[in-house]
């Protein structure tokens, strides 16, 4: 008979008193840091080696517990306009990853208007609110109390809310100036009908970039995906006067152009070149790989995450610098 009080199965489960241990700090320290409290108190190498001993001994705080003391649900609500849209799992793989640090789960919401925010922000179901790349749809109507961290947003449309942005201007720049060191000076530009922000500093960085430039424009919606991408971009390579290079506002447009290029028999990028913007997986995989600019959306999931939390524990977190972008030069551009 083998004896169920032995062995493997019940080695005993790891406690805040081994990690305090561990990590060489005071057992308190342990629990300022899994609440949520720690605010300045804790150093951030501190709190690191604190995670990290907690992960080498397999422990697990009590959430339950933890949140019951705290009046608090555990749970976050990361709002984005778009489930489909493959920037926000980008976003949602950085948010995740620093919920687990601090014991939370995250709910993610798809196309929620400000009513709807509002109306789950007043049932305290969620502890905080991370809305991310908000239509203008979603601004609005939050309670005042409620811990809210905006993200790729406006900060001027939410006054005294946190917000962490991306640098899409100087991404959009780098896009335009890559198409014209390579000798372009026709170009078009497959622009977003969206009204949010995000698209808003993306088109005038656009305009104010290839003003020196001849420009051929149309728009698409991004919410009918690659179809309706690829119908606008075969009217805009129609004709003898078509761009030689394009800019899209998002891969998955680009994705459409490719579509239309090769149904009117147009290389890439020997006779169209092809710039994007966002870096989603699938970018490396068209044939041939995208040139696109890398918007950090893991980045942009934890630096909010970190700041929501920061909030919940009673601090004002101080604005951060917009987050860098990066030009990635694949093979989809090429000399004019």
């Amino acid at each position: 008979m083998s004896d169920s009080g032995s062995g493997e199965g019940a080695r005993r489960r790891p406690t805040g008193r081994d990690v305090a241990r561990l990590a060489g700090v005071s057992q308190a320290t342990v629990s300022l840091v899994f609440s949520g409290s720690a605010g300045h108190r804790v150093s951030d190498a501190t709190r690191q080696r604190i995670h990290d001993a907690a992960r080498e001994l397999g422990y697990r705080p009590q959430a339950a517990g933890r949140q019951l003391r705290l009046g608090r649900s555990g749970m976050v609500l990361l709002a984005v306009p778009n489930l489909l849209g493959p920037f926000f799992g980008r976003v949602l793989t950085g948010v995740h990853e620093e919920a687990a640090r601090h014991g939370l789960s995250v709910v993610v919401s798809s196309g929620w208007d400000a009513a709807t925010l509002a109306e789950a922000a007043a049932a305290g179901r969620f502890d905080g609110l991370l809305i991310c790349s908000p239509d203008d749809k979603q601004l609005g109507g939050l309670p005042a109390d409620t811990a809210a961290v905006f993200l790729d947003a406006d900060p001027a449309a939410n006054p005294g809310r946190p917000t962490v942005e991306l640098d899409l201007t100087a991404g959009m720049r780098a896009a335009v100036d890559h198409l014209a060191e390579l000798g372009h000076r026709r170009i078009g530009y497959l622009r977003s009908v969206h009204s949010a922000h995000t698209f808003r500093v993306r088109q005038a960085a656009f305009a104010a970039a290839s003003a020196e430039l001849v420009v051929q424009e149309r728009a698409v919606s991004l919410n009918e995906g690659n179809r309706e991408a690829a119908r606008v971009a075969r009217e805009l390579l129609a004709g003898p006067d078509r761009p030689r290079a394009v800019v899209c506002d998002d891969d998955v447009v680009a994705s459409g152009l490719y579509q239309a290029a090769d149904e009117s028999g147009l290389r890439i990028p020997g006779d169209l070149s092809v710039v994007g913007m966002d870096n989603i997986p699938v970018a490396e995989l068209l044939s041939p790989p995208l040139t696109t600019v890398d918007l950090p959306g893991e980045q942009l999931g934890r630096t909010g995450l970190a700041t929501l939390v920061a909030l919940l524990g009673g601090e004002l977190p101080p604005p951060t610098a917009p987050l860098a972008t990066s030009l990635v030069v694949r093979r989809s551009t090429a000399p004019a």
